[in-house]
């Protein structure tokens, strides 16, 4: 996929409402959209029940006010989670969302997603496979269709061969020497690169090339304009009220 015709918005709020929010929660979709935002992106895990929610940790302690791994929580556990309560007390009772409430909450709101496939260590496969699908019924007729990115490329793999219709985008912190073949392999549309290990030269020459650069997580607006001018096809933010698309 050119650059040119990368089909998505050019500023994403990290984890749903980055900074402004509890992150993946359907209040930091909602503080995204009430901003003016036009695209989120989001982390995406299986429980123990199978059900994708969105996490990014592999465990509860950081985000939520439950204990242990979230490939051990069963569906009626995760459902009595308290999401936002660490964030500040105005979001008490946030509750952890299932990915089918986040996907159609984006739709509603006309949000774009970036879905991250964050496997829990084993679950690779299956979860590209169950997070591939889900994405493929949930979008069903609308656009624009939900990228999907990982830095696992077994997941990347199982997506590719479930919902090959689905843009993927391969997730790396700098970017490996052998980023062509990777993402020719992988058949992804778009490389995700840390904007702290890589410089603006090498995220240039990339884009010139004709292979989207998805940058994160950048906070500083000055640097989110570099990166644009730079070549960069979007970036992800915590801070979707100072950067934005306008």
């Amino acid at each position: 996929m050119p650059a040119a015709a990368f089909s998505y918005p050019r500023v994403f709020a990290h984890r749903c409402g980055g900074a402004l929010a509890p992150e993946n929660t359907l209040a930091g979709l909602r503080i995204a959209a009430a901003l003016g935002c036009r695209a989120v992106e989001f982390d995406v895990m299986l429980g123990a029940s199978g059900t994708p929610y969105l996490i990014h940790d592999e465990t509860w302690e950081r985000t939520t006010d439950g204990r242990g791994r979230v490939a051990d929580s069963p569906d009626e556990v995760i459902a009595a989670l308290d999401a936002g309560v660490r964030f500040g007390a105005a979001f008490a009772g946030e509750r952890v969302p299932g990915f089918e409430q986040a996907a159609r909450l984006c739709i509603e709101l006309g949000l774009a997603a970036n879905v991250e496939i964050k496997p829990s260590r084993g679950a690779e496969r299956i979860t590209g496979r169950v997070v591939a699908e889900a994405a493929q019924r949930l979008w069903a007729g609308a656009a624009p269709a939900p990228l999907l990115s990982s830095f696992s490329e077994e997941a990347l793999e199982e997506a590719a061969r479930v919902a090959p219709e689905l843009p993927r985008g391969l997730l790396c912190g700098a970017i490996p020497d052998d980023w062509v073949e990777r993402t020719r392999r992988l058949g992804c549309v778009s490389l995700h690169c840390d904007c702290l290990a890589n410089d603006r030269r090498r995220i240039a020459g990339i884009a010139k090339r004709g292979t989207p650069v998805v940058c994160y997580t950048i906070n500083d607006p000055a640097g989110a304009v570099a990166l644009l001018a730079a070549g960069a096809a979007a970036v992800i933010t915590d801070r979707p009220d100072l950067i934005r698309e306008d």
